[in-house]
């Protein structure tokens, strides 16, 4: 899966979760850009994303994340993308 297809596949959660099918992601998108995201929004978005993926993320890689950028890359290396 290339960080094109996976930020593609994110979008889709991000509107799921969000019910907002204006969001446009880009890497750098953070949380300070999208309206509702909060604590709660984040865990959803996470448990989404493991379930879309079947992968599961440690709560250091977590802490780490920055950007939208960042979790493309996480992800992309949790499927050896």
């Amino acid at each position: 899966m290339t960080p094109a297809d996976i930020l593609d596949a994110l979008t889709q959660l991000f509107h799921d979760v969000f019910d907002d099918d204006g969001i446009e992601l880009t890497p750098e998108t953070t949380a300070n850009d999208i309206d509702g995201w909060d604590s709660q929004a984040h865990v959803t978005l996470i448990v989404a994303a493991e379930q879309r993926f079947g992968i599961r993320f440690r709560t250091a890689e977590l802490e780490s994340l920055r950007n939208v950028g960042h979790f493309v890359q996480l992800i992309g290396a949790k499927l050896g993308s």
